[in-house]
């Protein structure tokens, strides 16, 4: 979620649950084995509260977003004896601010820019970011994730209005508009094998699940999990198809099977998470970032993420 928008869910009147589809309240989990238990990683302040990304690059170092200051993409690198430290990796085009990340089967960095409305790459090796895919009709690229084929979805949310639209970007850096008319869509992300896409709306606290057709396009639109209360930003999914879903304001990573049911939650020591990444050296460590600290926590998982840098 960008940091700077009029309206974000953080200030958003609270919503009354949705009726006629699956909810949960917050306080409905499972409760925590020793695996998810949240540490801090870097602490607090030495991003900006623009902080988002993250992702594993496949030199083993995670990248976030407002390393220090927003327009700027911070590289995170660990010692042997598990220690971390952050670093400036990149200042972004004057105009641009980064958000989500990912990073592709050839280790280009992908960025969603959503003040310049574009997805912006950084090529291996390299460390300026150019325009990979231009989105001029977009309200601000958010968050994105790449299918395995390499294709990249792309939520676009309209925070003064809490409306949305989703964008598919072919490997070509063609946009295709999916969908408008939807609530503020915000986390993205594709099942381990490539057939379903799942996107979250912040405000309507709504989780949606399509099937990605052969061509890229989706269908079957249908609800996986609705919340009754906080917000949503990133999400991830394990080699499982389980949702890693940042809980904005709850201060909980959410846990969701593919099926829709609520496995667990997994408590931070902030309350503002907006993204997560799987990486190490298992692929089993979770790392969040955190807008209210400009910090990174992390906690172990039973299972590796679909993309962990490995």
């Amino acid at each position: 979620m960008a940091s700077h928008v009029v309206g974000r869910i953080g200030t958003v009147i609270a919503i009354a649950g949705l009726a006629g589809c699956a909810s949960v309240e917050s306080g409905s989990s499972a409760p925590a084995t020793s695996w998810y238990t949240a540490r801090d990683v870097i602490g607090d302040g030495v991003f900006s509260a623009g902080i988002e990304g993250p992702a594993f690059g496949p030199d083993g170092a995670l990248y976030a977003v407002s390393y220090g200051r927003d327009g700027t993409i911070g590289r995170v690198t660990f010692d042997a004896d598990g220690s971390a430290r952050a670093s400036l990796f990149a200042t972004l085009p004057e105009g641009s601010t980064g958000n989500g990340i990912r990073f592709g089967t050839d280790g280009s960095m992908y960025i969603a820019d959503y003040s310049g409305h574009h997805v912006l790459r950084i090529a291996p090796g390299e460390r300026d970011a150019k325009v990979f895919a231009r989105m001029p009709q977009a309200n601000q690229p958010n968050d994105i994730a790449l299918s395995p084929d390499g294709t990249l979805y792309a939520s676009d949310p309209k925070w003064a209005d809490n409306s949305g639209q989703l964008w598919r970007i072919d490997r070509s850096g063609t946009p295709h508009l999916l969908e408008a008319g939807m609530g503020t869509t915000n986390g993205v992300e594709v099942s381990p094998n490539g057939k379903h896409l799942y996107v979250n709306e912040s405000v309507q606290r709504n989780v949606w699940v399509y099937d990605i057709r052969a061509d890229g396009s989706i269908g079957n639109k249908r609800l996986l999990i609705a919340f009754n209360d906080h917000g949503m930003d990133g999400m991830r999914t394990d080699v499982k198809g389980n949702l890693y879903i940042a809980r904005y304001g709850a201060g909980v990573v959410a846990v969701v099977s593919p099926e829709g049911r609520l496995l667990r939650e997994v408590k931070l020591k902030g309350q503002k998470p907006t993204n997560v990444a799987f990486g190490g050296g298992d692929g089993r460590t979770v790392y969040v970032t955190l807008q209210d600290r400009g910090a990174i926590e992390a906690f172990r998982a039973e299972h590796p993420g679909r993309e962990a840098g490995l």
